[in-house]
């Protein structure tokens, strides 16, 4: 049974959040339980994200899912807009609302290749710092 749609696809931060994915060397869009993938060999990156108890909600919060370094971490929980995820948040994962205000895509892209970094595989990764 395939989850149903838990995203708009007219959502304009889910353009933005596709547009930034996207534009990782190799990076590829799927839909997993409902929502916007990003990955490579692995997921690097989710919108939407539920907190534990409103997974039931078709709509889920307007979040960009992510793997931190671990020595980032404890930052990041101290951020209000920083709550860990259902299902993925026991394996490091953490979500950043996007809904809240104008978000700071620049720290969004950064928190995106922290993740990427963290799942893609090395010949990928020597391409992104080529272009830097």
């Amino acid at each position: 049974m395939s989850h149903p749609p838990r995203y708009r696809e007219d959502d304009p931060l889910l353009g933005r959040v596709r547009d930034l994915a996207l534009a990782f060397p190799a990076a590829r869009e799927k839909i997993s339980h409902g929502t916007p993938s990003f990955f490579t060999v692995k997921i690097f990156a989710q919108y939407g994200a539920a907190t534990k108890g409103e997974h039931d909600s078709w709509a889920l919060r307007q979040a960009l899912v992510f793997l931190p370094e671990e020595a980032d971490r404890p930052a990041l929980l101290a951020d209000p807009r920083i709550h860990i995820p259902a299902y993925v948040g026991p394996y490091g994962w953490l979500a950043l609302d996007l809904c809240d205000g104008d978000p700071d895509w620049d720290e969004v892209r950064e928190l995106m290749d922290a993740s990427y970094r963290r799942s893609a595989p090395m010949r990928l990764i020597a391409q992104l710092d080529a272009r830097a």
